[in-house]
């Protein structure tokens, strides 16, 4: 099929890939010039494992090209919308500027039968606004929804655990999902739960599994509080907890909490549009999910503090981790950029390394200084702070090796994914969140 993909950052760039990998005919287009002569090249704008195989392959076979010009999405059977909705500046809610804006450049190059798929994470009701305009030039809008891991998107758009296609009632809707059906043959091939629903369900499947496990994380930053102040251990209760089947262990690691580009805006938009429905105490939950999640970045600045003898001016500081989670390079709302900034702004001789999230870190914080080379971080440092867990930090660092780099021998696992007992052994004082 002929597909077009509005939108080719983080969202559009995977998606295009994917599509044109599994047979389809796929044209990205996007504003940003110098994204657009990138992809064209066959060069990922973000990291993420696989995407730039599959760029390469997808360009080179013809199966995808990128342009600027919204005109050339003309012809196309399928039109997915992959821009961003970041929250609004000075509010929670969702800023739908990029989404209306694309819907209202695409609207004269739609022709009658053609399905206009959004994916974009929007506030439940934004596609019944925005139906009446798609359904009068002959096309159907279906809503879409992603549930992308990054890290993992690749084979989360390749092969989903489920596919949510939210349509209208009536003959038009049902052929919309049929026409979807097609776009995602292979992995409904595979039996992939396919779930034909409303648009309010379907936009709501997405923010409510975001808000589901921000809480989830929460909750076990919650009880990493209720542990420091008794003694007990919050990575024993979690694995007691996790062994429970309605409960289970992913996504019940404290830590210094999420961040990223989904979790905390999507949470705090969906806060926002339950207020505007009048049903402000049925989410009222999630503003402790996000303080809480706040608090525990503001904890693992304090264990420094405590370790430090109540001040870290001119300590050199180590921040292993920049990007929100390992696997990316993401460092939107990123926890461990957030603790670098604050000991930077204690006074803190701040050193931050990641093997990936460096230029966009540098970008946003350039106050901070950085390297990416991990031993360069730990030379001469007074402490070192574990906030991100990639795997060169919670698998691959002796304790032993960093004692013959750094002067200083404090450790503070903002993570909890170093092994606490063999640190200590070897002469380290180790402080993690929620453990004695």
């Amino acid at each position: 099929m002929r597909i077009s993909v509005i939108g080719c950052g983080y969202l559009g760039a995977v998606h295009a890939a994917a599509m044109a990998s599994i047979g389809h005919e796929v044209i990205g287009i996007d504003v940003d010039v110098r994204k657009i002569e990138a992809l064209a090249e066959g060069r990922a704008p973000i990291f993420e494992p696989g995407l730039p195989e599959l760029l390469v392959s997808a360009v080179a076979s013809g199966a995808l090209r990128f342009s600027t010009d919204i005109a050339e999405t003309a012809g196309s059977d399928v039109h997915f919308v992959t821009v961003g909705t970041p929250q609004l500046a000075g509010a929670h809610g969702a800023d739908l500027r990029f989404v209306h804006a694309v819907f209202a450049s695409l609207h004269p190059h739609l022709r009658n039968g053609d399905i206009v798929a959004g994916k974009s994470t929007v506030p439940v009701g934004t596609a019944a606004d925005l139906a009446d305009a798609v359904h009068e030039t002959g096309a159907t809008l279906v809503w879409n929804p992603e549930f992308l891991r990054e890290g993992w998107a690749v084979q989360d758009t390749v092969t989903p655990d489920r596919i949510v296609v939210g349509v209208p009632a009536g003959p038009a809707g049902e052929r919309a999902a049929d026409v979807l059906r097609r776009v995602y043959h292979p992995a409904l091939a595979a039996d992939t739960p396919y779930i034909v629903t409303d648009y309010a369900t379907a936009e709501l499947v997405k923010v409510s599994a975001n808000a589901f496990l921000a809480t989830k994380i929460s909750f076990i930053n919650a009880m990493a509080e209720i542990a420091e102040a008794t003694g007990a251990d919050v990575t024993q209760l979690a694995d007691a907890l996790g062994h429970d089947s309605r409960i289970g262990r992913r996504f019940l690691g404290a830590g210094i909490g999420f961040g990223g580009g989904c979790l905390p805006k999507d949470i705090r938009a969906f806060a926002a549009r339950a207020e505007e429905l009048g049903l402000r105490d049925s989410v009222a939950f999630l503003r402790e999910v996000d303080a809480i999640n706040l608090r525990r970045r503001a904890r693992a600045v304090q264990l420094v503090l405590e370790e430090t003898g109540g001040s870290v001016v001119g300590r050199r500081v180590a921040v292993l981790g920049a990007a929100f989670k390992p696997f990316s390079d993401d460092v939107r709302d990123s926890p461990a950029l957030d603790v670098a900034v604050r000991l930077h702004g204690l006074g803190a001789s701040v050193i931050v390394t990641d093997p990936q999230a460096v230029p966009n870190a540098r970008a946003l914080h350039p106050q901070l200084s950085y390297t990416t080379s991990r031993d360069e971080a730990l030379r001469d440092a007074d402490v070192l702070v574990v906030v991100t867990e990639w795997d060169e930090y919670r698998r691959q660092m002796s304790p032993e090796d960093v004692a013959a780099l750094t002067d200083g021998r404090i450790v503070i696992d903002g993570r909890n994914c170093l092994d606490a007992a063999r640190w200590r052994a070897a002469g380290w004082r180790y402080r993690g969140l929620g453990r004695p």
